[in-house]
């Protein structure tokens, strides 16, 4: 009777251990994934630069044409790995939660899509982020391995493609912490007790894995905030209210298409997908050259020198990088709004911080927080970020102050926007896989 209860004990055991190991392959090959998108992501905003510097009228050409590139092999090769990532990730979730198909929103193709595609797409300048993407990369790798545990029924595959999605976070920003808030805030809202451990260890290998690789950076850099005392309060109603706002206005504006089919520039852009991506690189490109190149790209160079030199910025910087992401939103490209938000965040704190007397960099950090947490209606997250560029503990109470007034503020202007985005793919049939492509 013994021997038998031992057998039993030593066969989980030895399940329980395949089953750690097969997860932390997966989580240490999906860190590296992400931070080698990271690199080719700086390639392409540093070779773009280079390319426009001295030649200024280039970006009305190629821009275009990097954008009709990257839509036409995306929708004749990759459907699937368009836009941001996010909400194919929350709507792989559920759809394995149904037993239904995820292949053509999570899977190796769409991993290597969403890198190579999105790559390319920043060498043409447009204004988009590889966070987002990221997400959709390590969901895709997690879901993929999801075969090899030596019991699938251990762990369910929806619970894997979450934690895919959130070590994909705590990769790209380099905040573990951030990855495991985002699992639950966005993108699962409940994680099971009894996988929970196994699941939120493999989002911090991941997390720890870019970390190891890239160093403990600050993402955007390192805000210097002295001492905060009561004068924060006035800034932070006003920031909170006022990104807010825009943050809400900038969700409504992304979810157009979705709630609009029928107006005619949708219309227009179904039936040539690939025209309409070349006419929103000629408006990139436009807005590029009126805000002296401070629109283009992910928005990582310049709010870095807003950080780190604390530059001014003159006052249509907020707008035309606000303008440039939802154009490239609309073009269909991979390419998540992370970045370029905290980046409108930054700029409209740089123009706000002379109406109040705290500095510069405490509004920043505000206008930061309160943005990204109004267009994702992710609070905690969105906190969490900024939160790891600031060292001086006194900001804490404001930065989650601001998240959840802007929060609370664009969700009376709409729904929450990846979860609305994410229906989109609930009911869209799966593509079919184009000649000679795999399903993974």
């Amino acid at each position: 009777m013994i021997k038998p209860l031992l057998l039993i004990r030593r066969r989980f055991t030895s399940i329980r251990w395949r089953t750690r190991v097969t997860l932390w392959t997966a989580a240490t090959l999906a860190g590296l994934l992400v931070v080698m998108f990271a690199r080719l992501a700086d390639l392409a905003l540093t070779q773009f630069s280079l390319q426009t510097a001295e030649r200024p009228w280039l970006p009305f050409v190629y821009t275009p044409l990097i954008g009709m590139l990257v839509v036409w092999l995306t929708s004749r090769f990759f459907a699937g790995s368009q836009g941001s990532g996010i909400p194919q990730v929350i709507a792989a979730t559920r759809l394995a939660h149904q037993g239904k198909p995820v292949a053509h929103l999570v899977s190796l193709r769409i991993a290597v899509a969403k890198i190579s595609l999105g790559t390319l797409a920043l060498t043409g300048g447009f204004s988009a982020g590889r966070e987002g993407p990221s997400v959709q990369v390590a969901a895709s790798i997690m879901h993929f391995f999801h075969r090899y545990l030596p019991n699938a029924r251990i762990i369910r595959s929806e619970d894997l493609i979450l934690a895919g999605g959130a070590a994909g976070i705590a990769a790209a920003f380099n905040t573990p912490l951030a990855g495991v808030a985002f699992a639950v805030e966005e993108l699962g809202r409940k994680l099971e007790t009894r996988t929970s451990g196994v699941l939120l260890s493999t989002i911090i290998l991941s997390g720890m894995v870019a970390i190891a690789l890239q160093g403990n950076y600050n993402y955007f850099g390192h805000l210097d905030v002295t001492d905060i005392h009561l004068d924060i309060v006035m800034p932070v109603l006003v920031s909170g209210i006022g990104c807010g706002l825009l943050g809400g206005l900038f969700s409504r504006m992304l979810l157009w298409p979705q709630r609009h089919q029928r107006f005619v520039v949708w219309e227009w852009r179904r039936m040539h997908p690939v025209w309409f991506a070349g006419g929103c690189g000629l408006i990139v490109a436009l807005l590029g050259w009126f805000s002296g190149g401070m629109s283009f790209g992910s928005g990582y160079g310049i709010t870095s020198q807003i950080i780190v030199s604390d530059v001014g910025l003159p006052w249509h910087a907020p707008i035309t990088r606000f303008l440039a992401t939802v154009v490239t939103y609309f073009s269909g490209i991979p390419g998540g709004i992370f970045a370029p938000s905290l980046a409108v965040g930054a700029a409209v704190g740089a123009n706000a911080a002379e109406f109040f007397h705290l500095g510069a960099q405490p509004i920043i950090a505000l206008c930061m927080v309160g943005f990204l947490a109004a267009v994702t209606q992710s609070p905690i997250t969105s906190a969490i970020i900024v939160m790891e560029m600031i060292d001086s503990h006194g900001m804490v109470i404001s930065l989650m102050a601001v998240a959840l007034i802007a929060k609370a503020v664009s969700a009376r202007m709409g729904p929450e926007l990846y979860q609305q985005l994410a229906r989109g793919f609930l009911h869209s049939p799966a593509p079919k896989p184009a000649a000679g492509t795999s399903r993974q």
